[in-house]
């Protein structure tokens, strides 16, 4: 049946109803009209389906899955081919466990290293970030299922992430912010995409007709369905008149009743309605009857396999002096901490797998030819001193050839809900580290953490090995890096600075209040250091291997690269080639180079290869606010070629065709933007860049309050709400594992009660309460009490209509 059939076929207040979700993870159906329901479920490195009661943190137990890389840890392979296997065997197992939409994958570009959820992401990186998304979603949606990447749009920061004001320049936004999406949309079509939760420019993203019409649907020909974060609807009625199909999880009837009352009103029209629900049932359709047709069942034990190979080819070498590693068969060595025993591997939060298996260092090295000469933890989880376990680890390190120091952060560092404070690792590691190199300076530091760190300790290791988040086959991928079985060829895909102070947007990033100024532009991560000249510890693009690659017979034109890559050593492996454009003395300020191609190529020893790169059309643009579109600068490019965005190997000139396009900043001064040193922009620049004054930042008792800022209310009981979630929150954190329950309450606004609770609460109640906060505190709690009354007699009375109708 065709969806204009089915429309016709429906009532308004049913059309309505199926623009929200019936429960959890659940969208409401239509059986009656050819409708079924359908299952949506979390799903960036791995289906996460619960199999009880559902919550969207993760809290209960789901169904066991394969828990893949990371998307922070993928990113480093450079490698889409990989990244689109890895897609298809999740959309194996989620079409298996009946799952028509995966959640994922998430690309947000990585603005700042204390984003808590940065491990989630892959790249700081636009371009890069775009390709590995585009590469997961073909993969999931091979499987017949939807893939749903997150979260639109200008999302960086998980601090009061349901009320955040992200204000930035047009062109930022197009250029760092979208252009993921945009290679997508237009490489990997995917059927839906999340809304994220914050306003961009002072309007939630889910109902912002700039980012929802104008961009996605006009600009960019997106044609399914806009998929709203959890609780993120703030006015449900703008969010389907601009573009955004579901909203979920399970408003309830006060929802219905909303797009009702707004279409009567004249605020919306019934078409806005129809076109919302013309998407959706594309969505619903399509899926359905790929999940109904596949056959419940996957091969764990490869996908198993696949994991390993994908955490393998993602480990990067950071240092090697001397040739440490390899190790060689037999070498006796020493194992030292936690993590050996009890991996990081993961993150917590909505993307936690309940793992069907999960290797451990200690395991996987008793089949791995080398000789343990034993295990100590070394340190305390979670911070503490433990003077006894650093002996025994000393006193281990001094019995062995080489000691393995497995070295991270913590579950309460990397966590949706939750920024890190600081890029450091815990002082009683690395103290750690201190007292076993002195007793054996052959260490090497096997690393997992889903962003980057500050390493100051460096000095104190022989190798260091960055396995970053490695799902639940990480550790047998790393020990098959250690001994050699795999020759290391990832690279990073984000710059690891030398101190949080050093990076371009410390000043701007999870501040006190709800405003969140991008005042630093387009200068993120290599883009600011390269421009700026600061120095980092490692460089965007860098790794180690254990081979060696030249770079020859470099040939470039406006549309591709061409060159001759050699493996010069002994053993086989994989380069990762890099081209990055750059126009010296620009008109138009821009980064000093910018990513444009790259390939992963795996030569044999003393292979030579010829490889080409294509430049497509994102190659040479920029955003020209004056004419609203895409120009570009006409001129003499350079096109670099490197193994890193610090070691260029080749470069060639091309001469390039302009637009001819004004100057958008004629007549501004932009000292700071011209130069890249953006960390003290003064606010005269800022606004002349922005193109109008800074938003004043103040907290309002309204329903976009969180519940983290009711010490600003006017009610005791608002008071005592703040008091108790703080003493909560506090508690969890001194256990070293962050309670999400209480950090998504603490950053939810008072709107999302309605939004949250399968329609016990409706929008009224939650004016009522607001009312309270204001210091009517009688009248509110009766306007509470009236509504709520209310909403339970209209309730009742909608799914009465909708179940016999």
């Amino acid at each position: 049946m065709k969806n204009a059939e089915i429309i016709a076929k429906l009532n308004l207040e049913q059309k309505c109803a199926l623009l929200s979700g019936a429960g959890t993870f659940t969208t409401r159906g239509c059986p009656k009209a050819g409708v079924p329901s359908i299952t949506l479920s979390d799903g960036p490195n791995g289906v996460r389906k619960q199999a009880g009661a559902a919550d969207h943190l993760g809290l209960n137990p789901s169904v066991p899955a394969t828990c893949f890389p990371t998307a922070a840890t993928v990113a480093c392979s450079w490698d889409p081919a990989l990244g689109e296997e890895i897609g298809r065997a999740m959309g194996e197992e989620a079409a298996a466990q009946e799952v028509a939409v995966l959640l994922g994958p998430g690309l947000n570009t990585k603005r700042s290293p204390l984003c808590g959820r940065n491990f989630e992401y892959f790249s700081e990186d636009p371009y890069l970030s775009g390709k590995m998304a585009a590469a997961y979603v073909r993969g999931i949606q091979s499987e017949g299922i939807a893939a749903c990447p997150k979260h639109f749009a200008v999302n960086s920061q998980e601090l009061r992430r349901m009320a955040s004001d992200s204000v930035l320049d047009e062109r930022t936004l197009r250029e760092l912010y979208l252009t993921g999406f945009e290679i997508v949309v237009k490489e990997a079509a995917p059927k839906t995409i999340m809304s994220s939760y914050n306003l961009v420019n002072g309007t939630y993203a889910n109902e912002n007709a700039h980012l929802l019409q104008d961009i996605l649907r006009r600009d960019w020909g997106f044609s399914g369905a806009v998929v709203t974060d959890w609780g993120g609807s703030n006015d449900h009625a703008l969010g389907v008149k601009n573009g955004s199909t579901l909203e979920m999880p399970a408003p309830g009837g006060d929802a219905v009743r909303e797009l009702l009352a707004a279409v009567q009103s004249g605020k919306i029209t019934e078409a806005d309605v129809d076109a919302r629900l013309d998407e959706l049932l594309t969505l619903v359709l399509d899926t359905s009857a790929a999940v109904q047709k596949h056959s419940r069942s996957f091969d764990a034990d490869a996908h198993h396999a696949l994991a390993r190979r994908a955490a393998a080819e993602s480990a990067v070498l950071l240092k090697n002096d001397g040739g440490i590693l390899p190790l060689a068969a037999g070498a006796r060595v020493a194992v030292i901490g936690d993590f050996a025993e009890t991996p990081r591997y993961q993150g917590a939060g909505s993307s936690a797998v309940n793992s069907i298996k999960v290797d451990t260092l200690l395991d996987c090295l008793a089949q791995s030819g080398l000789q343990c000469a034993g295990f100590a933890a070394g340190f305390d989880r979670q911070g503490r001193p433990d003077a006894a376990k650093k002996a025994q680890a000393v006193a281990l390190a001094q019995k062995a050839d080489t000691v393995l120091l497995c070295l991270g952060l913590d579950e309460i560092k990397e966590s949706e809900g939750l920024d890190r404070v600081d890029m450091k690792l815990a002082d009683n590691q690395i103290e750690l580290l201190q007292a076993v190199e002195q007793a054996n300076p052959n260490t090497v530091v096997v690393l997992n953490a889903g962003a980057s760190l500050e390493t100051p300790w460096l000095a104190h290791c022989r190798a260091l090995v960055y396995g970053a988040l490695g799902g639940q086959a990480g550790a047998g991928a790393m020990v098959d890096v250690l001994t050699g079985k795999v020759n290391p060829g990832g690279k990073l895909a984000e710059t690891w600075a030398n101190a949080y102070e050093e990076t371009p947007a410390k000043d701007n990033f999870a501040g006190a209040g709800r405003t969140v100024q991008y005042r630093e532009g387009l200068y993120v991560g290599y883009r600011y250091y390269q421009t700026a000249g600061v120095p980092v510890a490692f460089p965007f693009g860098y790794g180690l291997s254990y081979t060696g690659y030249a770079y020859s017979d470099l040939k470039a034109t406006a549309d591709s690269v061409s060159l001759t890559v050699t493996n010069t050593g002994a053993r086989d492996g994989a380069e990762i080639v890099q081209v990055y454009i750059a126009k010296p003395g620009a008109e138009i300020f821009r980064p000093a180079q910018e990513l444009k191609a790259f390939a992963r190529v795996s030569l044999a020893a003393g292979e030579s290869r010829t490889v080409t790169l294509p430049l497509d059309d994102k190659a040479f643009r920029y955003w020209n606010t004056r004419t609203d579109c895409w120009e570009v600068e006409g001129g003499r490019y350079e096109v670099r070629v490197g193994a890193s965005s610090a070691d260029i190997r080749l470069t060639a000139n091309v001469d390039i065709r302009g637009t001819n396009a004004p100057d958008p900043y004629a007549g501004k001064a932009l000292p700071h933007y011209k130069s890249g040193s953006v960390q003290n922009v003064p606010d005269a620049e800022w606004e002349a860049l922005l193109g109008h004054p800074i938003p004043q930042d103040k907290v309002k008792i309204d329903r976009n309050m969180t519940l983290g800022e009711l010490n600003h209310s006017r009610s005791p009981l608002g008071w005592l709400i703040w008091a108790v979630l703080t003493a909560l929150l506090n508690a969890s954190f001194k256990k070293g594992k962050p309670d999400l329950n209480v950090l998504f309450q603490y950053n939810m606004p008072l709107r999302a009660l309605a939004k949250m609770t399968s329609g016990a609460i409706s929008m009224g109640m939650v004016d009522g309460i607001v009312m309270e906060l204001q210091g009517f505190w009688i009248i509110g709690l009766v306007r509470v009490i009236y509504e709520a009354v209310k909403n339970q007699l209209l309730n009742a009375q909608l799914e009465s209509r909708l179940r016999n109708s």
